[in-house]
């Protein structure tokens, strides 16, 4: 067995019990596609629950923290101690049309002691193949009991490339059109699954070579941010800088695969 700190317990713990229920609702989707309210309500719905039940347990673990989650917003805490960060359910969308690629993301922020914030520890769960993503600051990124390596490829041609692509009311699909344009003539496949969570557990994994998409929220990206590091990898905002979080920008992937995405992406903007 890998040691780890408390704190992913905590949190596989709590993805795991909101887990059988959303594992249920997803069940009970495929009825719901032919009603005529259809699903949408009852998706909400699921959603929510599997909010209540996280943070149930991690309110037990920890009372005093602070949370910034999907569905219910802040939720103050202790201001000196570290913040919870949720997303119950990462692909909605798919959830919604009964494809079974979604996750649960948790992660932990801390301050750091000149400043400013780090993410310290990730999971990214899906609960459909019980597949466990997790990471701590400076102890590696895992799934379950493997340590994690993000792809040694180095050449775009060999690479696939995950991306999200704007739909209704988000992001920009002028400015994506161009950098898929640019990077789709580089690269061995380009791939949209609809978990921004997944995606960058899967690039730490070596699954994907690389990944990029902007208009995210820090609920969708905490975990898998470190996640990528931590397997190895890089992750910036689309000019190359460490302000991915801020800009809500990421281009993450392998250290050479990283460079060379990167530049494709920043000069489809000039």
């Amino acid at each position: 067995m890998v040691s780890h700190s408390g704190l992913i317990t905590v949190m596989t713990r709590a993805a795991r019990k909101a887990a059988p229920r959303l594992r249920r609702d997803f069940g009970e989707v495929e009825q719901l596609q032919v009603s005529r309210k259809g699903p949408g309500d009852f998706v909400s719905m699921a959603d929510k629950r599997a909010e209540q039940t996280i943070v149930e347990e991690l309110r037990n673990a920890r009372p005093d923290w602070s949370m910034l989650l999907e569905e219910g917003g802040e939720i103050a805490g202790n201001p000196d101690k570290p913040r919870w960060i949720v997303d119950p359910l990462d692909g909605t969308t798919n959830f919604l049309h009964g494809i079974p690629h979604f996750s649960i993301s948790i992660a932990v922020e801390e301050k750091k002691p000149g400043g400013g914030t780090e993410i310290t520890q990730g999971l990214v769960y899906q609960p459909l193949t019980d597949e466990s993503f997790w990471a701590e600051k400076g102890r590696g990124a895992w799934l379950h009991d493997a340590r994690l390596r993000v792809s040694a490829r180095r050449d775009l041609a060999d690479s696939v490339i995950g991306t999200g692509i704007p739909f209704l009311g988000r992001g920009n699909p002028e400015q994506w059109a161009k950098m898929y344009l640019a990077v789709a003539p580089q690269v061995a496949g380009i791939r949209r699954y609809g978990s921004a969570a997944l995606d960058l557990a899967w690039v730490a994994a070596g699954r994907m070579d690389g990944f990029w998409e902007d208009a995210l929220d820090l609920w969708d990206t905490a975990a898998g941010v470190l996640l990528v590091r931590e397997a190895g990898g890089f992750v910036s905002d689309y000019r190359g800088a460490d302000r991915a979080f801020e800009r809500g920008e990421y281009v993450a992937g392998s250290a050479a695969v990283h460079s060379k995405l990167q530049k494709l992406v920043a000069g489809a903007l000039r």
